[in-house]
């Protein structure tokens, strides 16, 4: 018996219709559908996004991916979510999973081709691109993200300040990603610096309930959720 290929497909930010020609086609013809599975039993933003495409026999496979730190228990869950796709990739079943913004771009898909791949070498593994976070939060902007010969840096998470500092150092143009965390800091640092005509935070890039916000001297305190990025544009 032939194996199933399992594809990772990056269905983009939020608008189910962010998603390529050859995404769409590949999630609906796969008989067997995987993302990461929400919190609290509610439906993750993949699960949301990808509805509107998924038919009736198509199954659903949630995936348990936790957020939290303890590699250990990190690597159980990815084992855990390799076993699971391996199951139907070994009854021959084409495995869809579909994941938020680009499959390449901090994704989770990664831990699960690399944990199968590993516990697997014969799984037969394909991935097709999606629009990451940040070309999604300039769009909405109406804004280029670069121009000309503009340096880009983008930081996944924050954990020290010095590392968003270097970055305003060296690039022209500064991404922040996950900044609820540290956006305080953050807030301090634009004021020293003098950079807040510069800095927008999208929060929820193309999603229903996106929210867009400026002139962030107005704004020294903000609850924003994880689903949420600084860009600094035109930094000198």
């Amino acid at each position: 018996m032939q194996l199933g290929t399992l594809y990772g497909i990056g269905i983009g930010t939020g608008d189910p219709e962010l998603i390529t020609l050859k995404g769409l086609r590949q999630l609906q013809d796969a008989p067997v559908v995987a993302f990461p599975s929400g919190l609290n039993n509610q439906p993750g933003v993949a699960e949301t996004i990808i509805q509107p495409w998924l038919k009736p026999e198509q199954i659903q496979l949630p995936l348990k991916f936790p957020y939290l730190q303890d590699e250990s228990l990190l690597q159980q869950a990815w084992i855990q979510a390799a076993e699971k796709v391996w199951d139907y990739l070994n009854q021959g079943q084409n495995v869809a999973f579909a994941c938020e913004g680009d499959i390449s771009f901090y994704s989770t898909f990664n831990y699960l081709a690399q944990t199968l791949s590993q516990n697997h070498p014969q799984a037969l593994i394909e991935v097709i691109p999606g629009i990451a976070s940040p070309m999604a939060a300039a769009a909405v902007l109406g804004l280029p993200l670069t121009i000309r010969d503009q340096r880009l840096t983008i930081l996944p998470a924050l954990y020290h300040i010095d590392r968003l500092e270097e970055a305003l150092n060296s690039s022209e143009v500064v991404v922040l990603m996950k900044v609820s965390s540290v956006y305080e800091q953050v807030w301090q640092l634009l004021k020293e610096r003098n950079l807040f005509k510069q800095a927008y935070i999208v929060e929820r890039a193309t999603q229903p309930n996106q929210k867009i916000y400026t002139h962030l001297e107005q704004f020294p305190q903000l609850s924003l959720s994880y689903f949420s990025l600084l860009i600094i544009m035109g930094n000198e």
